[in-house]
C-alpha cells in the first residue's frame, strides 16, 4: 500500500518555485483520477515551498496528506508528500539526505536553472529508488527498526513475566520463601515494590 506519494527537489529564488526533480506514485488512486490528483500534488508542493521560510523545515496537512519540506539557505528545497499517518522523523531524516545527496551530485547551482524532471529523471535515478524504499518507513529509518525490536522484546519480556506468575505462584510469595535472599534483599524488595507500587504490571 502506497505510504508516500511523491518526492521532490525544487530551487526556491525570491519570485519563484522552480520543480528540478519529481518522483510521484499514484498506483492507489484510480486510473482516471490519477492526473488530477498527481496536478493537485504539483500544487501542492510548490504552494507549501512558497509559504516556508529559507532555512526551515515545516509540515502541512491537507485531508489525508501531510506535506513534509525542508528548505536550505541556498534554496534547495525538498519535500515529501505522504500519508498523514507517516512518521514525520522518518521523513525529516529522509529529506536531510535527499538534500545532500542532489546537492552533492549536482554542486553547481547555476545548473539548477536548466533543470526539471523530466531532464533530470534520467542523471538522478537515486530520487526513483528512495521513493520505492520510502513506502516502508523502517527501510527508511534504522532508529525505527530498532524500536520495534525494543517493544518485541519488551512485550516477550512481559508475556515472560506473566507466564511466571500464572503458573499459580506470586512474586512476593517467591520472595518469602525463598531461603537464600538475606533479611536486607526481602527488605529492598518490599521497599521498592511499595515505592513502585503506581507501576504494576
Amino acid at each position: 500500500m502506497t505510504q508516500v506519494y511523491c518526492l521532490a527537489v525544487a530551487e526556491k529564488t525570491d519570485s519563484t518555485v522552480r520543480i528540478m526533480a519529481l518522483e510521484q506514485d499514484l498506483s492507489s488512486f484510480g486510473i482516471f483520477q490519477r492526473s488530477t490528483v498527481g496536478e493537485f500534488v504539483g500544487f501542492f508542493t510548490k504552494t507549501v515551498i512558497e509559504r516556508t521560510p529559507l532555512g526551515e523545515r515545516s509540515k502541512v496537512e491537507e485531508k489525508d496528506l501531510l506535506c513534509h519540506v525542508y528548505i536550505r539557505t541556498d534554496g534547495l528545497a525538498c519535500v515529501m508528500i505522504t500519508k498523514a499517518t507517516y512518521p514525520s522523523r522518518t521523513a525529516f531524516s529522509l529529506l536531510n539526505r535527499l538534500a545532500d545527496e542532489f546537492s552533492t551530485k549536482f554542486p553547481q547551482k547555476s545548473s539548477w536553472a536548466t533543470m526539471n524532471p523530466t531532464t533530470t529523471s534520467p542523471k538522478y535515478p537515486e530520487l526513483k529508488q528512495h521513493l520505492a524504499k520510502a513506502q516502508d518507513p523502517e527501510n527508511t529509518d534504522p532508529f525505527m527498526r530498532v524500536q520495534r525490536e525494543l517493544d518485541e522484546t519488551k512485550i516477550v519480556l512481559h508475556k515472560t513475566m506473566e507466564s511466571l506468575l500464572q503458573r499459580g505462584e506470586k512474586l512476593d510469595d517467591l520472595v518469602a520463601k525463598a531461603d537464600n535472599l538475606s533479611g536486607a534483599s526481602k527488605a529492598f524488595y518490599k521497599t521498592a515494590k511499595s515505592t513502585n507500587s503506581c507501576c504494576g504490571m
